[in-house]
């Protein structure tokens, strides 16, 4: 795990969205075990052989997870947004994420990379 990483989710400012950064690194390890991980456009990204696997980035008042190479993916629409390449979701304070749902898909988009 990359310390930059772990230095932006030790700094986020609200405890609720510290909590759910670190449950989405681990959802992306657990689905990509060779991950690598680094801060870009001050953000967690992660990559497989080079390209973007997934992106974590914080707002006010929610915490967005995007999944890349996600044209492919079978998602609810009313959950995820964006273009058919790349899918984001947003949580808000009190959210629940579905960590062996989102495993499995950001598996399955990865498997191509």
């Amino acid at each position: 795990m990359n310390q930059e990483v772990t230095d932006f989710i030790e700094n986020v400012k609200e405890s609720w969205q510290a909590q759910l950064c670190q449950e989405l690194r681990q959802v992306v390890h657990n689905a990509i075990p060779n991950v690598q991980e680094r801060i870009q456009y001050k953000k967690p990204h992660f990559l497989l052989n080079k390209k973007y696997a997934a992106v974590i980035s914080t707002s006010k008042d929610a915490v967005s997870f995007t999944i890349f190479n996600a044209a492919e993916l079978e998602l609810p629409d009313v959950l995820f947004e964006g273009p058919p390449e790349r899918k984001t979701i947003k949580f808000r304070s009190g959210g629940h994420i579905d960590e062996g749902t989102l495993t499995q898909l950001v598996s399955q988009a990865a498997s191509t990379l």
